[in-house]
C-alpha cells in the first residue's frame, strides 16, 4: 500500500499513455513530451527522449495528419487497422517508461497491463468507429473522433491534477468495454469484410 501511495502520480499517468494510445498515440506523445520539456510533468530518465524536440517534431506533425484521417469515414477504420502495430506495443512501452524508475519487476508488470488496456482501448476505438461508418453520413465520425481527442486530452490533464479520480474513471471505462466487446465485435467483423471487399472485390454478375 506504501508503495501505491508514494507513487500514485506515476502510476496514474503510465496507465493514461497506456489507456491514451490506444486512441492517439501521437498526440498522447507530444503532449506528455511538451509537459515534460518545459517542467510541468516531472519524467524518468526512460521517457525523457520524447522532450527531445525532433521526437516532438515528428509526434506533433502526425498528431495532425491523424486529427484529420481520423475523421474521414473509412479512412478512420484503415488508420485504426495499421496502427494495430504501433499503439499496443507503444503503450506497454510507454507504461513501463514511467514507472521504470521503480525496478525491472515493476516496469515488467507494468509493461503488461499497459500494453492490455491500450490494445483494449485500441478495439475499442476501431469496433466502434467501424460501428459509425455504417452510418452514411460524416458528421457522426466527426462527432465521434473530437469526442476521442476531447476524452485523450482530458483524461492526461486529470491523471496529472488527481490521479485517484482518473483511476476510478478507468476502471468503470474497462468495465464497460468488457460489457460492450461484443458490440465492438461486430463493429471489428465489419472492418474485416469491408477490407476484404476492397483486397478481392466480387466480380459482377452477368
Amino acid at each position: 500500500m506504501d508503495w501505491f501511495q508514494n507513487h500514485l502520480a506515476e502510476l496514474a499517468m503510465s496507465l493514461a499513455m497506456a489507456w491514451g494510445a490506444g486512441i492517439r498515440l501521437y498526440l498522447v506523445v507530444f503532449v506528455v513530451g511538451l509537459l515534460g520539456k518545459f517542467g510541468y510533468l516531472p519524467l524518468p530518465d526512460a521517457m525523457k527522449i520524447i522532450a527531445n524536440p525532433m521526437v516532438l517534431g515528428a509526434a506533433g506533425f502526425m498528431t495532425f495528419v491523424e486529427f484529420f484521417a481520423d475523421k474521414i469515414p473509412w479512412i478512420d477504420s484503415a488508420w485504426d487497422a495499421v496502427h494495430t502495430f504501433l499503439r499496443i506495443p507503444a503503450g506497454a512501452a510507454m507504461a513501463a517508461g514511467m514507472l521504470g524508475d521503480s525496478g525491472e519487476g515493476v516496469a515488467m508488470a507494468a509493461a503488461i497491463i499497459g500494453g492490455t488496456l491500450a490494445a483494449g482501448t485500441h478495439f475499442g476505438k476501431a469496433g466502434t468507429r467501424a460501428a459509425v461508418n455504417t452510418s452514411p453520413e460524416p458528421f457522426s465520425n466527426i462527432a465521434v473522433s473530437l469526442a476521442e481527442d476531447t476524452a485523450v486530452a482530458g483524461g492526461l490533464a486529470l491523471a496529472i491534477a488527481n490521479p485517484w479520480i482518473f483511476l476510478a474513471l478507468l476502471f468503470v471505462f474497462v468495465v464497460l468495454l468488457v460489457f460492450l466487446l461484443r458490440f465492438l465485435i461486430k463493429g471489428l467483423r465489419a472492418i474485416l469484410r469491408k477490407l476484404a471487399d476492397w483486397i478481392s472485390p466480387e466480380p459482377n454478375s452477368a
